[in-house]
């Protein structure tokens, strides 16, 4: 009774093959999560737009700028989210989603795992806000 075996020497040169072409893609494509610097400054530049006009804008209530008006208390942020939200889309480019940030709460989007971002954050007499954005 005769048994098929393969050559040792054929299966070291299959398994080599699948480690050159491993290799081979792995320097074609670019590694797994690999930042892009044009991207990071872009999207860092859209963080402090959106930053800057907020904290030079009129407040819709009561305070100094828009940004202050959030940070005032829990009370004004619960009355100025929504209207927040709705400003920063129109601030922001339609394929970018952003995540605001205050002591009192958050409005935007959940901001998802491994995701290049742009940050900035502007300082309130009430407090911190800080403006996350990225690539939809």
């Amino acid at each position: 009774m005769h048994r098929a075996q393969a050559s040792v020497t054929a299966i070291e040169a299959g398994i080599g093959v699948i480690l050159l072409l491993s290799l081979m893609f792995v320097f074609v494509l670019g590694g797994p999560g690999e930042q892009n610097s044009q991207a990071q400054t872009q999207l860092d530049l859209y963080a402090n737009d959106a930053a800057t006009l907020l904290s030079n804008e009129q407040p819709r209530h009561a305070d100094q700028t828009r940004v202050a008006e959030v940070t005032r208390s829990r009370a004004a942020f619960d009355r100025e989210a929504n209207a927040l939200e709705r400003r920063v889309e129109r601030i922001l480019p339609p394929n970018v989603l952003f995540q605001v940030e205050t002591a009192y709460g958050t409005v935007g989007y959940p901001l998802p795992d491994s995701v290049q971002t742009g940050t900035a954050t502007v300082p309130t007499t009430n407090g911190k806000v800080t403006f996350t954005v990225w690539y939809a």
